[in-house]
């Protein structure tokens, strides 16, 4: 059973009681992440992350990886663009440990100027790791293309030049601009227990002051191109359009959309493109959804002398969707969301995260009969008919990477979407 309570502050304490299950997941998500950053400011909240673990006003960094592997424990964090997320898995008898470590590493970070030194150069190791992924730093180029000069655009790591001159007062003022407890979310799944957890949330929390949230910069779809030559094994190709926010009513639709033509190895893009054609090994369409914008991605990778076929291949087979898709692969598409969903929310932590991310959303956690009756209310001609409006759109963003020189531009596509 979900149990919401809502502190005096603002803070939101969510559970959800699993019986049989040993384990739980508890933790913290701000509503606070890369979109939240001024220009200047871009990369400090996946920096103050990171910070979080490098020791506080009673425990060193030693000190607090111990107290939860301790317990045989596990304690990460992460970034995204809205939003930034501290967590543990535990045993149950373990709980009370885990909320005490989570509270103090959120509240209480030194940020000691040493510990600063050296977990910038971890950041910056990270940030030269991802230029080296192809098929990471691709999606970062893709979000710039598609969001120009603006927050939703920036990359979560940050430019090299930003993170190498964050220090101490610009951590705190970030802290003291977003980490208030009506920007908080605590959520905790598995053998838990409501009420000890809002009494220790209230002796942790309680005596936080709740703080204006600042309002976000607007999402702006543009769509622009971005074309980066090198010489590598395969040409890197993301195209992507703007889908709609969490709260449109086409969202469900979007996403059914995606997964039949691209989520899975019976979709559309992977039987054309890699089973029938052999132009790729990896290809796949998924839809991402932010609060007042989303975006439709799909990706492959290819030679450089097959690059131009795929990419007109891809868009091909998005506008023929419009035309011919099938109830059986809408069928398809359907069940496979509803069991994604389902099998998603067998552990704890998954449970956890869930609850945290609706109640940022709705103000409340949907049940699991909702969602499904959202996604079975999607029918084949709703989906033909987003498939239709996306094409007919044809306001694409796009990202290319490797020997793409053979590769469609974005205006090209563009075109061949309109005929």
């Amino acid at each position: 059973m979900i149990e919401l309570t809502e502190l005096p502050n603002g803070l939101r304490v969510v559970t959800e009681a699993m019986p049989g299950l040993a384990s739980a997941s508890i933790g913290v998500w701000v509503t606070a992440g890369g979109r939240s950053e001024r220009p200047e400011q871009n990369g400090i909240a996946h920096f103050l992350e990171h910070m979080a673990f490098k020791g506080t006003q009673t425990r060193s960094a030693l000190q607090i990886a111990e107290a939860i592997e301790d317990v045989g424990g596990y304690i990460n964090a992460y970034t995204s663009r809205e939003m930034t997320a501290y967590y543990v898995r535990v045993l149950g008898g373990d709980l009370p440990l885990a909320l005490d470590v989570i509270a103090d590493i959120v509240l209480n970070p030194v940020f000691d100027p040493r510990e600063i030194e050296v977990e910038r150069h971890v950041i910056l190791q990270e940030i030269g790791q991802s230029h080296d992924t192809p098929d990471d730093i691709i999606f970062d180029w893709l979000q710039e293309a598609a969001y120009p000069d603006q927050a939703m655009g920036r990359t979560i790591l940050g430019p090299a030049e930003k993170v190498s001159g964050f220090g101490r007062a610009d951590l705190s003022g970030f802290v003291a601009e977003h980490y208030a407890p009506n920007r908080m979310i605590l959520s905790a799944a598995g053998a838990v227990d409501h009420d000890a957890v809002v009494k220790q949330a209230e002796a942790l929390f309680g005596h936080l002051a709740p703080v204006a949230a600042p309002v976000a910069e607007p999402a702006r779809w543009l769509g622009r191109e971005r074309r980066e030559e090198k010489s590598l094994e395969q040409a890197h190709v993301a195209l992507a359009f703007e889908g709609p926010n969490y709260r449109c009513p086409d969202l469900y639709t979007a996403q059914v959309f995606t997964t039949a033509l691209g989520g899975g190895m019976s979709s559309r893009l992977f039987q054309k493109i890699r089973e029938e054609r052999g132009l790729c090994y990896t290809i796949f369409a998924q839809a991402s959804a932010y609060a007042d914008t989303g975006m439709l991605t799909i990706y492959a990778g290819t030679s450089g002398e097959e690059v131009a076929e795929l990419c007109n291949l891809t868009i091909d087979e998005l506008k023929r969707s419009a035309e011919d898709m099938s109830e059986a692969e809408v069928a398809r598409a359907r069940t496979q969301m509803k069991a994604g969903l389902l099998m998603g929310l067998e552990s704890a932590s998954s449970r956890a995260e869930r609850m945290a991310r609706n109640l940022a959303i709705w103000g409340r956690v949907p049940g699991l009969d909702e969602a499904s009756e959202k996604i079975d209310a999607v029918s084949r001609d709703a989906v033909r008919d987003y498939a239709a409006r996306l094409a007919g759109q044809g306001h694409a963003a796009l990202a290319l990477y490797g020997p793409v020189q053979a590769a469609p531009d974005l205006e090209a596509l563009r075109g061949r979407l309109s005929v």
